[in-house]
């Protein structure tokens, strides 16, 4: 049983480490425990049992999480794997814990993470990738995991929703998710206007996103650029996963989109302004960064989320320029 209720991203990255689980350890049964919005990101593993539990209410408070605890029992799992490790799975531990049950727990390196993204003592030393602290959870349970082995499925098949879309046969199409959960991690719009508007003259843009904010926003480039479309934000998420995995090449903050997208071997273009690589959330498999100048500011990463910008800060990104990643996406279509 996996416990990893949030965020998207952190649930993303645990799609490689199921395949390589399923195809290199024989007569397992998995029992994922996460949020519905997320249970069609897994949708390829049809012998994954998921579990939704409902925190808003059923599962709500000390009462809800032992109602939760009662109704997982009941699959009798063997071992569990923590990979999220907040105070809803401290709990869950500790009734398992009361029936015997085998637990792992995934280790943050929050200790690393605080020299890190120290302002003033910074040790920029890279830190394991958060995939392989997943794997290390899984290993120290009894089930190896080589992510060296790991094989991407084919590609899922567009639905009919999605074909009805008028797009030149000509262009390759790429996705661009031009915004994130916080400020310090967002390259800033009228840059990235620049880079939507070059892009599309040649090829077919499909833009990312959610919240009437960033809808509007993908809205009025969808209306100033021809080949800039925005009906992807009418699918269902599912299908969104679904056009996600036929993008050539996805431009993405540190977020997210760039997961999603990496799970399916899509080349991912992933801009980084107040978090870095070295706090280990890259994308599966890819390494193309674009980084703010950490000479002009060099208190970059500030936290791992990027919740925190220091005074001085907030135009961090603007030293990515606009042609350098136009020039880094076409090179990896």
């Amino acid at each position: 049983m996996v416990f990893r209720f949030s965020a998207m991203g952190d649930v993303a990255m645990l799609v490689p480490i199921l395949r390589c689980l399923y195809k290199q350890n024989t007569n397992v049964t998995v029992t994922l425990v996460t949020r519905k919005r997320f249970v069609p990101i897994f949708k390829e593993f049809t012998a994954l049992q998921i579990v939704t539990p409902d925190f808003a209410n059923q599962h709500k408070g000390l009462k809800g999480l032992y109602r939760l605890y009662k109704e997982l029992k009941q699959s009798k799992p063997h071992r569990i794997a923590d990979i999220h490790k907040n105070l809803r799975t401290a709990v869950l531990r500790m009734f398992f814990k009361l029936s015997f049950t085998r637990i792992n727990v995934i280790n943050k390196g929050y200790a690393e993470r605080k020299r890190l993204t120290d302002p003033s003592k910074k040790t920029m030393k890279p830190l394991t990738p958060q995939h392989y602290r997943y794997v290390e959870v899984f290993t120290r349970l009894g089930f190896p995991i080589d992510l060296d082995q790991h094989e991407f499925p084919l590609k899922p098949a567009l639905l009919k929703s999605m074909m009805d879309i008028d797009l030149p046969a000509d262009r390759k199409w790429i996705g661009i998710a031009p915004f994130a959960a916080h400020p310090g991690k967002v390259y800033p719009l009228d840059l990235m206007q620049k880079v939507v508007g070059y892009l599309q003259q040649k090829h077919s843009i499909f833009l990312f996103g959610h919240g009437p904010k960033e809808t509007d926003q993908i809205n009025t480039w969808a209306k100033a650029y021809p080949h800039v479309v925005s009906q992807a934000l009418e699918l269902p998420f599912s299908e969104q996963l679904d056009l996600i995995a036929n993008l050539d090449v996805m431009l993405s903050m540190d977020s997210a989109n760039g997961h999603l997208a990496a799970n399916f071997n899509v080349p991912v273009v992933t801009l980084w302004g107040m978090t870095h690589p070295f706090l280990g959330f890259s994308p599966f498999g890819q390494n193309n960064h674009l980084l703010a100048d950490r000479e002009s500011f060099p208190k970059i990463p500030t936290s791992a989320y990027g919740k925190v910008i220091p005074k001085g800060y907030k135009d961090a990104m603007r030293t990515i320029s606009p042609e350098e990643v136009i020039e880094l996406v076409l090179d990896k279509i």
